[in-house]
Formats: structure tokens, C-alpha cells, sequence
């Protein structure tokens, strides 16, 4: 293993990752569920998504179609966007309860895998992986930059977040997700006129 492109690695993928789409869904899953599901479940996506990277490559795309990818995630996009301002009107919600633990694991793996398919990060270690041809370099630099970004926006959502109201957070996180969903849908949307690049 080579201690330089672990660094690279490291490096890229935190400065393209912060504040990016994955952080923020990460705060607000944290402050909806308890934060070690929340963890779990990023952690095996991210290590998951990774492995195709490095290992698949090129590959990945040529068997599932960008396109499929993106209508997929911003199908759940759009419904964690209803469910969530549902939720905030829900007036019968326990606070002291929460969600489950599995529910937390399940919906953080799902919502970071749709996320992250064929996003930049993504793109960038299959880069350095075809140019440096340290595949487990990469991987670990890589995997470790983005645990360290989620394990922020993790923390910031169960600590920070908690101090404000509960609807007010439902609603934001909820125009996030709608906010994605439609993203999603124009990317599928300029490509298929041929007016850029997925």
C-alpha cells in the first residue's frame, strides 16, 4: 500500500465531499434517527459504493444505465420528501420513542447509495485508481475521507440539529430531498436532449 496516494485520496475526496449532498442527508437521517444506526448504514454504503468503484470501474456503468441510476434515486428522493413533511405535520409523533434502530441502518444505506451512484466522488477514485493502479490505496484514502465527512454531518445532526424545533427541520430536510429528486430529474432530462453530460 502506498502511504502517498492514500493521502491523494484522502485529500480529494474530503475537499470534494464536504457540504456535498451525502453530508447533508447524513445531518438530517441523525437527527431523525439514533446516531449509530445512522453511522452503520453510512459507513457500509460508502464502503459498498467503493468497492464498485475501484474494483468495477467502468463496468458498473456499462450494466446499469446512468440514467436508471438517477430516475431510481430520484424516485426515493420524492418519497422520503413526502414522508418527511408528513412527518412534520404529525402531531402524535414521540419524541422520546424515536425510530428504530433497523429503520435508521436501512434508510441511511438506501438514501447514500442513491446518492453517491456514479456521483463525482465516485467518478474520482475510479480515476485514481485507473492512474495510480493502487487500488487498495485508494480505497482506503478514499473510504476514510468520506467516513470522516459523514461522521461530521453526523454528529452536527444528532447534537446541533436537536436544538431546533422539530417541524422546522422535517420541513428543510424534506425540500433537501425534493430539491435532489428534481435535480436528478434533469439530469436524465438535459441528457436525453442532448444538452450535457450525466
Amino acid at each position: 500500500m502506498d502511504l502517498s496516494t492514500v493521502l491523494s485520496a484522502f485529500s480529494l475526496l474530503f475537499v470534494a465531499e464536504m457540504g456535498d449532498k451525502s453530508q447533508l442527508l447524513a445531518m438530517t437521517l441523525a437527527h431523525r434517527y439514533r446516531a449509530a444506526p445512522v453511522i452503520a448504514g453510512t459507513f457500509a454504503a460508502f464502503a459498498v459504493l467503493n468497492l464498485l468503484a475501484v474494483w468495477l470501474g467502468q463496468a458498473v456503468f456499462r450494466w446499469v444505465p446512468k440514467e436508471l441510476a438517477l430516475l431510481a434515486a430520484a424516485g426515493l428522493f420524492l418519497f422520503f420528501a413526502y414522508r418527511t413533511w408528513r412527518e412534520a405535520d404529525d402531531e402524535g409523533y414521540d419524541e422520546t420513542a424515536g425510530p428504530s434502530a433497523r429503520g435508521g441502518l436501512a434508510a441511511s444505506f438506501t438514501m447514500i447509495v442513491c446518492a453517491e451512484f456514479g456521483d463525482k466522488t465516485q467518478l474520482a477514485m475510479i480515476a485514481l485508481a485507473a492512474s495510480t493502479g493502487e487500488i487498495w490505496s485508494v480505497f482506503v484514502g478514499g473510504t476514510l475521507a468520506l467516513w470522516t465527512i459523514s461522521l461530521i454531518g453526523i454528529l452536527l445532526g444528532a447534537t446541533l440539529l436537536r436544538r431546533i424545533p422539530r417541524v422546522w427541520v422535517h420541513r428543510v430536510a424534506a425540500l433537501l430531498f425534493l430539491s435532489f429528486g428534481v435535480l436528478a430529474i434533469t439530469q436524465v432530462v438535459l441528457h436525453a436532449n442532448g444538452i450535457g453530460s450525466i
